[in-house]
C-alpha cells in the first residue's frame, strides 16, 4: 500500500497540520521563513505527525490539539534534519540540495534551534504536563543518539547491539513519542499508552533498518539522497556490521578500511554485502521489529485508523524509498 493510501483516513487532519506548520513558521526574521519554507516544502513522508493523528483518532479523539502536536513533532524532526545535515556534511536530501548546502551551516544550525524553541512554545498550548514530559524527554534522547552516532563514526568495531541503541535513540524515539502523545491526548488507559509507545518504537526501528538496506540497494533518484552516503560518512550501519561478523578475513578487512576512511571500492563493498546476505539479515531484523509493532496494537479497538496503523508496519519494511 502507498503512503497516501495509508494516510487517507486523516487527509483533512494532515491539511490542517500543514496550515499550522506554515502559520507557526511565519517569523519576522526573513531568513527563518525562507529556510523553514525550503525544508518543509521539500515534502517528506510526514510519518511522525501522521502517527500522532492516527493514534489519537484510533482512540476516539475529537478535538484539534492533535493537529498542533503533530506540527510540534514535525518541527522537532525538521530541526534534527537541519542539524544532522550539518554534522554529516550532507548536500542532498529528498532529491534537493540540503539547507546547509544552500544557506550555509551557521544559518541551518540556528534555524534548527529556532524550530526546537518554537516546538516547545507550541507544546505548552496543549496544557498537558504529561505530553510535555514525553516530548522533552524525546528531544533529550535524540540528542544523546546523535552523540552516540558521532562516537561510532569511523569505528569498525561497533557491535550490532551498540548500533541498535543509536537507532532506538536517534530515530525510533521520535516515532515512539509521536504515537504516545496521540494516545495521551485521547485519554488512553496506561495499557493503551504503553502499547502506542511500543508500536512507535518498533515501527521507527524497522523504518531505520530499511533505510540501511536502501542505502546499498536503492538509487539516488528514488531515494532523494546519495546512495552510499553512510559508507562515505564512515557510519557502521547494520549491513556493514553483518559483514564484519560473517565475512571472510578479506571482506572484513575491506569493510574495516571502508569504515575507518570513508573511502573504498563501492563495487567490492556491495559484493561483500551480497555474499554475506547482509541486506537479508537487516531486512529480517526490520520485519521482526514490524511484527512487534503490529502485535503491540492488539489491545486497540478495530477501526479504520487502527487498520492504517497496522498497515504502517508493512509499509515500513516494504517501501523502496
Amino acid at each position: 500500500m502507498t503512503l497516501p493510501a495509508l494516510i487517507a483516513p486523516i487527509a483533512e487532519d494532515m491539511k490542517a497540520v500543514d496550515a499550522v506548520i506554515r502559520e507557526r513558521l511565519n517569523s519576522e526574521v526573513v531568513l527563518i521563513r525562507t529556510i523553514g519554507d525550503y525544508i518543509i516544502g521539500a515534502g517528506g513522508k510526514r510519518m511522525r505527525p501522521a502517527m500522532v493523528l492516527m493514534v489519537a483518532r484510533a482512540l476516539g479523539y475529537q478535538g484539534t490539539d492533535h493537529q498542533l502536536l503533530a506540527a510540534v513533532v514535525e518541527f522537532i524532526h525538521t530541526a534534527t534534519l537541519l542539524h544532522d545535515d550539518v554534522v554529516d556534511e550532507s548536500d542532498l536530501r529528498r532529491g534537493r540540495d540540503t539547507a546547509n548546502a544552500v544557506f550555509g551551516n551557521a544559518a541551518s544550525v540556528l534555524v534548527g534551534d529556532y524550530l526546537y524553541s518554537r516546538s516547545f512554545e507550541m507544546m505548552v498550548e496543549a496544557g498537558s504536563m504529561r505530553i510535555m514530559q514525553i516530548l522533552s524527554e524525546a528531544t533529550t534522547v535524540i540528542a544523546e543518539g546523535e552523540v552516540l552516532q558521532l562516537l561510532n563514526v569511523h569505528d569498525p568495531d561497533v557491535s550490532e547491539e551498540r548500533y541498535l541503541q543509536v537507532v532506538r535513540y536517534k530515530t525510533a524515539k521520535l516515532f515512539e513519542a509521536a504515537a504516545q502523545v496521540g494516545a495521551v491526548l485521547a485519554g488512553a488507559t496506561p495499557e493503551q499508552e504503553e502499547a502506542a509507545a511500543a508500536y512507535g518504537r518498533h515501527v521507527g526501528t524497522a523504518f531505520q533498518l530499511i533505510d540501511d538496506v536502501l542505502d546499498y540497494s536503492g538509487d539516488a533518484a528514488a531515494l532523494g539522497k546519495n546512495v552510499g552516503d553512510d559508507l562515505r560518512e564512515g557510519k557502521p550501519t547494520l549491513p556493514l556490521i553483518r559483514v564484519m561478523e560473517m565475512g571472510t578475513p578479506e571482506q572484513r578487512e575491506l569493510i574495516r578500511k571502508a569504515i575507518e576512511t570513508g573511502d573504498a571500492d563501492f563495487t567490492a563493498v556491495e559484493a561483500a554485502i551480497r555474499e554475506t546476505d547482509a541486506l537479508g539479515h537487516t531486512r529480517r531484523a526490520a520485519e521482526a521489529e514490524a511484527k512487534k509493532a503490529f502485535d503491540a496494537l492488539s489491545c486497540y479497538p478495530a477501526s479504520t485508523f487502527q487498520k492504517s496503523l497496522l498497515e504502517f508496519c508493512s509499509f515500513a519494511v516494504q517501501r523502496d524509498r
